[in-house]
């Protein structure tokens, strides 16, 4: 999984990222909160942010905040990193947007922890994203069943959404689970294999 560090400290950069990189973590790294915002809104934005609050041009809760503005399909989560451990600062990050707090210095199996978590909440989102996506597939199907179909009145063709006609049978099987096997009816039978019924 991609990790955004967002720091302006060198040394935490290369703390940091050494612990993530050694935890099988990708890495992407900001020096400020406008780097990170040029991250964020890039094409392959990271789904996990590690972001430090007092940073130049741009703070932390900035940044927050405008990620928070945006439509993601599955927005990240964010770790908000900084030396302000009072009550109060902890309830503006959290107010603000942030997932997740973590104060300056720093536990590294506690930090480890807190990534962990973050992954999981991620990966469950993308769980519950895709759910949505066959869902809203499947609902598509169901709606083109339930339409009024064009179905010929000899041959029983139906005219699909390309101006076609094809057996109404192929049509539901491309447009459904369903599935045919093939028998013979009674009255169907009668008309066409007389010679072997059985006479009462």
């Amino acid at each position: 999984m991609q990790i955004l560090l967002a720091d302006d400290d060198a040394n935490t950069i290369n703390l940091v990222s050494k612990y993530l990189i050694n935890w099988r973590y990708e890495v992407v790294t900001a020096r400020n909160g406008l780097e990170a915002i040029d991250i964020i809104e890039g094409s392959n934005p990271p789904p996990l942010i590690v972001l430090d609050w007092l940073m130049p041009v741009m703070d932390g809760i900035e940044v927050i905040k405008q990620v928070r503005k945006k439509e993601f399909s599955t927005p990240p989560y964010i770790i908000l990193f900084t030396i302000r451990d009072e009550k109060q600062a902890i309830i503006e990050g959290l107010d603000a947007g942030a997932n997740d707090y973590v104060t300056k210095p720093f536990d590294k199996d506690e930090f480890h922890a807190r990534i962990r978590v973050g992954e999981r909440f991620v990966e469950l989102q993308n769980t519950l994203a895709q759910r949505i996506f066959e869902l809203q597939e499947a609902m598509v199907q169901i709606n083109t069943l339930r339409g009024i179909l064009p179905i010929c009145s000899f041959c029983h063709k139906i005219r699909n959404d390309q101006e076609s006609w094809e057996r109404i049978e192929k049509y539901i099987t491309d447009h459904s689970e369903a599935r045919f096997s093939h028998g013979i009816c009674p009255e169907c039978a009668e008309k066409h294999y007389p010679q072997f019924l059985k006479k009462t």
